[in-house]
């Protein structure tokens, strides 16, 4: 774990909690550098005087707030601090709520809060509180120079702090052309029902182990590719433009669905999918049966190598056909016997 990057408080009513934070997350961005594309040399950039051009160190930089056309009032951290000491210091916990009215938009930045030096037990109350009573702590924090709105809640046995963002902060959506409940967009029960099945044959547990940056990996195996090929230095060109396909506003939802599902038949979907068709479309007639004689004259279709349970089956779907094939054949012979007894009489007389 990184060294902690603050330390202070949490405080709501007359109870303290001394606590240290730390960042809850990890960049696993790709770190590219930019290159001349002369000489492959990295670019950089340097702090400079813009009075004199020249370089400036960090030691020599410090922090101005410019309260009039290239004049400045200089603010060390100390200053900073002592604007409000409590601020800078403390989470002020202004009120609980819970967690479901805070919507998922206005979450920023997720940190760690760990106990400070003797403060175990009132940062175990706080966290079996906020579990019990199903709720979060809303706060304010300074963190650096910038105020910030936070929301205390309880991920296993650690409590964590995530920023949040302000109300004015949040971009209306107004001005944006959303689909509303007119004709031209109005959805049909049908689609409906294929959609929802759909959701529920990809519904499963959340395991945010099995997700990760297949970008990024692709990026880095790409990357590795190239070293092996000793192409280190060659910049890849774009193919030449292909015609765009023609597009198309008519769109086919339920063959969309239809398709959809049939990767998905695994969960339920398949059985939802199917009942909505037969409620839409009715059964197809069933084709008459062919008379025995005409079973008899066809060619035996050529036989295929099954198991023992197969040839049972088999064996047993043909024993009707044999037993029904047998009965006009004993008729027959009943009507022959009988024509032929008289006959017999009449010599024996």
């Amino acid at each position: 774990m990184a060294r902690s990057m603050w330390k202070g408080a949490i405080s709501f009513g007359l109870v303290h909690i001394p606590v240290e934070m730390y960042p809850a997350v990890s960049d696993k961005g790709l770190d590219l550098h930019m290159l001349d594309r002369r000489d492959f040399s990295p670019i950089g950039f340097k702090r400079y005087n813009k009075n004199t051009q020249k370089e400036v160190g960090w030691d020599d930089i410090i922090k101005g707030y410019e309260y009039a056309e290239d004049e400045w009032v200089v603010l060390s951290d100390e200053d900073l601090r002592r604007a409000n000491p409590e601020a800078t210091q403390t989470i002020d916990i202004l009120a609980f709520v819970d967690a479901a009215e805070v919507p998922l938009i206005y979450y920023d930045q997720p940190y760690y809060l760990a106990p400070g030096k003797g403060g175990d037990k009132v940062y175990a109350l706080l966290r079996d509180t906020l579990k019990k009573v199903g709720k979060i702590g809303i706060a304010n924090v300074v963190i650096r120079v910038k105020q910030h709105l936070a929301a205390l809640h309880c991920v296993g046995n650690t409590i964590v702090m995530n920023t949040l963002r302000y109300a004015d902060e949040i971009r209306d959506p107004g001005e944006l052309k959303i689909p509303g409940k007119n004709a031209k967009t109005a959805i049909s029960d049908k689609e409906l029902k294929m959609a929802m099945a759909l959701v529920e044959g990809m519904s499963e547990d959340w395991e945010p182990e099995q997700y990760h940056d297949t970008y990024r990996e692709d990026v880095l195996a790409l990357i590795e590719k190239k070293v092996k090929a000793k192409q280190t230095k060659t910049i890849t060109m774009p193919d030449p433009e292909e015609k765009p396909a023609k597009a198309t506003n008519v769109i086919d939802l339920v063959s969309l669905l239809q398709a959809s599902l049939g990767k998905k038949p695994d969960k339920g979907a398949g059985k939802a999918a199917a009942a909505d068709d037969d409620d839409d479309e009715p059964p197809p007639p069933k084709r008459a049966g062919k008379p025995a004689e005409e079973d008899e004259e066809e060619e035996p279709a050529p036989r295929r190598k099954t198991g023992a349970a197969s040839r049972e089956a088999v064996a047993a779907k043909a024993a009707p056909k044999r037993a029904a094939a047998k009965k006009p054949a004993a008729k027959t012979a009943a009507k022959t016997a009988a024509a032929k007894a008289p006959v017999r009489r009449k010599k024996a007389a």
